[in-house]
Formats: C-alpha cells, sequence, structure tokens
C-alpha cells in the first residue's frame, strides 16, 4: 500500500479553520510554538476562535498576534503572565480565559486524545480554579472533574517530518504537540525539514503520521510565512 503524501500550501491548509472554531496550539513558551501556521491564521482571518495553548507567549509574537487582530474570543491556558497585552484584554473583558494547573491542562488533553471523557484530580481544590466545576469523593477524598480537552484543529511544531507525516521533535520542543496532535479532529503540522519515506528511524518517530492531516516544510516557504524556529 502507498502512504499518501500529505504536504501542501500553507494557506490551503489553514483554510480549513472555521469562525468559531477550537484550535490547539503547540509550544511552550517559544520552543514548539508553530511561529508560521499561527502567522497564516492571522492572515486567515477565521474568528471567535477558542484557542488552548500553555501560555500566550510574549507581545508581538505567536499567539499574540491573534490577540491583536481580534481572532480569539477564549483562551484555555495555564498563565499568561510573560504576556502584558492580553493581561489586558482579560481586565477589559475582551476575551475569557481559563486558567488550569499546567499538568492538569497536559492531563485533560491527553484525556481527550485517548476517548477518555474527563480525569478525576484533587488539584485546585478549594481554589478558585475549582468555581464551576463538579466534585466527587473518591477514597475519601474531594477531586474535581476535569474535562477531556479535544479540537476541531491542532497547529504543530515538528523539527523533521517525512512525506506521510510522521513528525520528530527536538528536545523541550516535544512538550503539548504530541498531545495535541492526538485530541484534535484535523492536524496541521509544519516541520523545519521533510526527508524521504523511511529516513526516520521507528524509534525517532515522536507522532504517527496516522494522527497528521497536513504537512507544510519550513525551508519551502518564502515572504512573510518564512519564520523559522528551532
Amino acid at each position: 500500500m502507498k502512504l499518501p503524501d500529505k504536504r501542501c500550501r500553507i494557506d490551503q491548509a489553514i483554510a480549513t479553520i472555521r469562525d468559531g472554531d477550537t484550535v490547539m496550539i503547540g509550544g511552550f513558551g517559544v520552543p514548539g510554538t508553530p511561529m508560521t501556521l499561527i502567522r497564516a491564521l492571522v492572515a486567515h482571518g477565521a474568528r471567535d476562535l477558542t484557542i488552548i495553548k500553555n501560555d500566550a507567549n510574549e507581545p508581538g509574537m505567536g499567539v499574540d498576534h491573534l490577540l491583536r487582530n481580534g481572532q480569539v474570543s477564549r483562551l484555555i491556558t495555564t498563565h499568561l503572565g510573560l504576556n502584558s497585552h492580553a493581561i489586558g484584554l482579560m481586565n477589559a473583558g475582551d476575551i475569557r480565559v481559563e486558567f488550569n494547573a499546567q499538568g492538569i491542562l497536559a492531563e485533560r488533553i491527553r484525556a481527550g486524545g485517548s476517548g477518555i471523557c474527563a480525569v478525576l484530580s484533587d488539584i485546585g481544590i478549594g481554589t478558585e480554579l475549582a468555581q464551576g466545576k463538579q466534585v466527587v469523593e473518591m477514597a475519601g477524598k474531594p477531586h474535581l472533574v476535569e474535562p477531556a480537552l479535544r479540537a476541531d484543529v491542532a497547529l504543530i511544531h515538528a523539527d523533521r517530518a517525512d512525506p506521510f507525516g510522521n513528525l520528530a521533535y527536538v528536545a523541550t520542543a516535544r512538550n503539548f504537540n504530541p498531545l495535541m496532535a492526538m485530541a484534535a479532529r484535523c492536524v496541521i503540522a509544519e516541520a523545519e525539514t521533510v526527508v524521504p519515506l523511511g529516513a526516520l528511524a521507528a524509534d525517532a518517530v515522536h507522532t504517527a503520521g496516522v494522527f497528521v492531516d497536513h504537512l507544510a516544510e519550513l525551508k519551502e516557504l518564502s515572504g512573510d510565512y518564512a519564520v523559522v524556529q528551532r
């Protein structure tokens, strides 16, 4: 069986994102954040988006471009501490923000990718993180019911890929990317380099190509989209 070649133009892939979609974006600060895909999403202009990302990057970088363009209505994240602009939008009521403990955010995404509807945790009991959440007793202790997270689209950054979409990350750039690639209906990946099929050793593949729908090679891009990171 011949495996499909998933390489495509970045604007064609991003055009599948619609107003009102939920979009997961990989990355922890700069490492692993798909900067080029984010810029393409800004150019595409889809609005009323729910963004799921560990952080809001810094002013003038990454997710902040979506915030400044008025495309985000809700942000599910762990902190905004590095982005004063995002904090200002939240305080003004221009975006809704749902905070999660970092490990809980990762676990909710993992649950979404594993087909689990929710996870139980005693983290956040008695704090603002527990407001509005269901509490159940387990093993004699109260636990919060943390609903699984899934998305319409996930935007992923990888170091290497093959044409089928098998992905390999570098060091801490792996972070949320593998989890998000399993928890979205459609996965769009950018890769620094695309190598021939079979050039990635099986043990070097961190995200299997079966989870990836569209693939853009960054070194083939030019102009405003040529934002390459390590």
